[in-house]
């Protein structure tokens, strides 16, 4: 059975990947521009361990709790880890330097704590903006129309390098449904590097995930979360 699990992780990483450059082929993408970011969220160590030998690099992890063990169990393994769930600001303590990048700073507040943290720990820590781009009430993230004003305080912190931007668009069967949201996102991207702020650059777009990524590449994602389509479903 594990044997079976070990080889549909391997067809699963390789059949993403084969995606990830068919979307970016057929984008006029260069190819090697959009990264692929494991949502490793409830999967064992062991099947992590598989999904990294069938050439991932980037993990993404949604629980501080569930993440620091995985993150021990891998030092010596050349991967990245990203954090892409509800970051609370009393858990910002820990994720500060376990992390290459935070994809879900959604509110000014949260990014004050994790510049004071990053301060105190000696270190620069990079972070995406989480953008409600659908106007949804149930979600977090920063509401379109004030995303500009929340980057220009945010400009100010020394301790904090925004990176780009990211979302989660509203649910639907369709994925091309997604398409308008990753559009918008990736049109309030070109607004912010538009003002050409030192410390905030809009390098990165993560967007798209299992049900909908290739279309999330062809609208300029750089960076798509995909879980199920690589581990199988999620057992909570």
């Amino acid at each position: 059975m594990e044997l079976l699990i070990s080889e549909a992780i391997a067809k699963g990483v390789q059949s993403v990947l084969t995606k990830i450059r068919s979307a970016e082929e057929k984008a006029g993408r260069p190819a090697g521009t959009v990264r692929l970011v494991a949502a490793t969220k409830t999967v064992t160590v062991e099947h992590i361990a598989e999904a990294v030998r069938a050439g991932l690099s980037i993990l993404g992890e949604n629980r501080v709790q569930e993440a620091l063990p995985k993150i021990a169990a891998f030092t010596q393994t050349p991967v990245h880890w990203h954090f892409i769930g509800h970051l609370q600001r009393k858990k910002v303590r820990s994720v500060i330097g376990l992390f290459d990048l935070i994809h879900s700073v959604d509110s000014l507040d949260l990014a004050q704590e994790i510049d004071r943290r990053a301060g105190e720990a000696g270190r620069q820590q990079n972070v995406l903006l989480e953008v409600n781009i659908g106007r949804e009430p149930t979600k977090a993230g920063f509401h379109p129309d004030d995303v500009v004003r929340s980057v220009l305080m945010m400009a100010q912190l020394s301790h904090v390098c925004v990176k780009g931007l990211m979302t989660i668009p509203p649910q639907t069967a369709d994925p091309d449904s997604a398409r308008p949201y990753f559009r918008q996102l990736h049109d309030l991207a070109r607004q912010i590097a538009a003002l050409d702020l030192p410390t905030v650059k809009m390098d990165e777009l993560s967007m798209g995930m299992s049900n909908d990524y290739e279309v999330a590449i062809e609208e300029g994602a750089t960076l798509v979360r995909v879980g199920t389509a690589i581990f199988g479903a999620r057992h909570v």
